[in-house]
């Protein structure tokens, strides 16, 4: 089995199937909750980062962008003091006046192993037996992309391309695009979803974490056709530049706006977020065919965070029909 292969143990048999979508520091919040809730997890990661010591990867040695796909990997060490040393090992910056200067250390090691391997997702499995990882880390597609965005500011409309660009744009951004508009979908990728019990979306960057996903042929088709159910896991606070003044509600708005047949079992919200918007917030579920969960998800310490015990007991309590 891949798991014993893997060395990260035999699935719970009990455990539902869960494929967890996004990029950056949201799927890290969200992969931290769900590795204490299932041994059955996979992170479907997005491709399209430019910027850092990822983009100087990327455009010198031709590879998928590694930095999302290691944060994920991260996010899925255990407690332990060996999960914990190598979740800091593979975050690691190196810091200098030469050209090693910002690389992360996961950055480098996930590249060779590609280079060794010649198979993007062989060389994250052994990075995730490396780590003890407690779930599979998988590319969305098969090449590295661009995403390109429709911004709006001071009435007119221009086309912004590149992640990073997206990410810190003063418009608003109104929709997404990849380039290239067709690309190669990972297999396993495609297979994870399609034998999921719950697919997860989001937290994280709306445009250029979340939404990409949809963006993807093959993908957002098994997503699409999946007899999983669909879960949304809403931000704290909206991203300043891509999804700034956006509501809990506009979130999902944009979300139907780019996949307007998509169904969606369950949006889950902190309960302090939707104060004086939770009858947006509820209409706008209930257009995806949602219901809505508040619950108390956030980190004590007033930051936008997710505190990631609080929120996995939430989704446990969702994926086994107690909420």
């Amino acid at each position: 089995m891949l798991e014993e292969a893997l060395g990260v143990g035999v699935p719970a048999e009990g455990d539902p199937r869960v494929v967890a979508l996004g990029g950056g520091h949201g799927l890290y919040a969200s992969l931290s909750a769900l590795r204490r809730v299932t041994s059955r997890l996979t992170a479907v990661v997005t491709v399209a980062d430019d910027g850092g010591s990822s983009g100087r990867l990327r455009r010198e040695l031709g590879v998928l962008p590694p930095g999302d796909l290691r944060m994920a990997l991260a996010a899925l060490c255990g407690d332990d003091d060996w999960g914990k040393t190598w979740s800091r090992v593979v975050q690691h910056r190196f810091r200098s006046e030469g050209e090693l200067h910002g690389h992360a250390v996961g950055n480098l090691l996930i590249v060779a192993l590609w280079e060794l391997l010649d198979d993007p997702v062989a060389g994250l499995d052994w990075v995730g037996r490396l780590l003890g990882a407690h779930g599979r880390v998988l590319p969305m597609a098969s090449v590295p992309l661009d995403i390109e965005a429709e911004v709006e500011l001071d009435g007119r409309v221009t086309v912004v391309r590149g992640q990073v660009a997206c990410a810190l744009t003063p418009g608003n951004v109104q929709a997404i695009s990849l380039v290239p508009a067709d690309p190669p979908a990972c297999p396993q990728a495609v297979s994870a979803v399609g034998e999921a019990d719950w697919v997860v979306f989001g937290p994280g960057s709306w445009f250029t974490s979340v939404l990409p996903h949809l963006k993807v042929p093959r993908l957002a088709e098994a997503l699409h056709t999946t007899g999983a159910r669909r879960l949304v896991t809403l931000n704290l606070a909206a991203q300043p530049g891509e999804t700034d003044g956006f509501s809990a509600g506009k979130h999902l708005q944009v979300l139907r706006e780019h996949a307007p047949d998509l169904a969606i079992d369950v949006v889950l919200a902190d309960h302090r977020v939707v104060v004086g918007e939770r009858d947006e917030l509820e209409k706008a579920a209930d257009a995806l065919g949602a219901r809505l969960v508040l619950a108390d998800v956030a980190a004590s310490d007033g930051s936008p965070r997710h505190d990631a015990r609080r929120l996995a007991s939430v989704l446990d309590e969702i994926f086994h029909g107690k909420r």
